[in-house]
């Protein structure tokens, strides 16, 4: 599989949202949101197994006002906010998610749609937001993949 052109393809609001992590392009995806001035967030998942531990890390990784009432809402409202880190664009990686997908199916599936949520609503503004989500195969079948 090829690398997509990441620094094109990253800047375009309406192809953001939820995508599989392309392991292997991690360094050019790194470097294409440097270029673009896009905050790179790594979130490490790989000991997160519950909610209150997946929005305890998303909040440190992204450095949330000390407002972040640690739930869905909460999480949905800084996603949509970022004030506090305003950019042209934004890339979440929310890597390791293997654990949190296996032991929280359900809250796992919710802390995905809150991303694709904040996705949708920054694209009404033309503002890229995306999150890849790190996984070691294909099991989370509706993400897609980064082409």
């Amino acid at each position: 599989m090829s690398v997509p052109p990441f620094h094109t393809l990253l800047s375009r609001a309406e192809r953001a949202g939820l995508y599989h992590m392309p392991f292997a392009a991690d360094l050019a995806l790194e470097e294409a949101a440097e270029s673009l001035e896009y905050p790179l967030y790594r979130v490490n998942l790989a000991q997160v197994a519950d909610k209150e531990a997946f929005l305890d890390a998303v909040g440190k990784a992204l450095d949330f006002p000390d407002w972040y009432g640690h739930n869905w809402d909460a999480l949905a409202d800084c996603l949509t906010d970022l004030s506090w880190m305003a950019a042209d664009g934004y890339v979440i990686v929310l890597e390791h998610s293997d654990a949190f997908s296996q032991a929280a199916p359900a809250d796992f599936a919710m802390a995905l749609s809150v991303f694709q949520d904040a996705a949708d609503t920054w694209r009404e503004d033309g503002i890229p937001f995306w999150t890849l989500v790190g996984t070691s195969g294909d099991g989370i079948d509706w993400l897609q993949d980064m082409e």
